[in-house]
């Protein structure tokens, strides 16, 4: 079976969330393998060691990212994750997915180059498979 994205990644501590979102991935034969992790230091020590190369670990193509988390929210994420100078990166598309409907919020997301957009809670299916297919193409 042919998937539109090898490997994607959902940072978010909502299990009930995560859940839904895998399911419908699943249900739609979006994605091949799934990456998630609970909080932004478990992403950032995941990628950091992948983009290391410390040990064989495959970059997603598309994540989608909470910003309200504990340990290590979306934002410190993103700091974190812009501190250091990946080229593999450029093949990532990020979407930040919140429950936040703050104006500032969106305003901040769209001054990181690696955030493509900013998606409000409840994701509808709609709008995963535009994510997960536009990026195939």
């Amino acid at each position: 079976m042919k998937y539109p994205i090898e490997i994607a990644c959902i940072i978010d501590d909502d299990d009930m969330y995560v859940n839904l979102i895998t399911k419908i991935l699943d249900i739609k034969n979006l994605v091949k393998n799934l990456l998630i992790f609970k909080n932004g230091k478990e992403a950032l020590d995941y990628f950091v060691g992948a983009l290391k190369k410390l040990e064989e670990r495959k970059i997603p193509q598309v994540i989608l990212l909470d910003l309200n988390m504990p340990v290590m929210d979306g934002w410190q994420f993103l700091s974190n994750l812009s501190e250091y100078d990946f080229p593999e990166l450029k093949n990532t598309t990020l979407y930040i997915v919140s429950s936040s409907i703050n104006p500032s919020d969106i305003e901040r997301s769209k001054t990181i180059q690696l955030v493509k957009d900013f998606l409000i809670k409840p994701v509808t299916m709609d709008q995963l498979a535009e994510i997960f297919v536009d990026k195939s193409a």
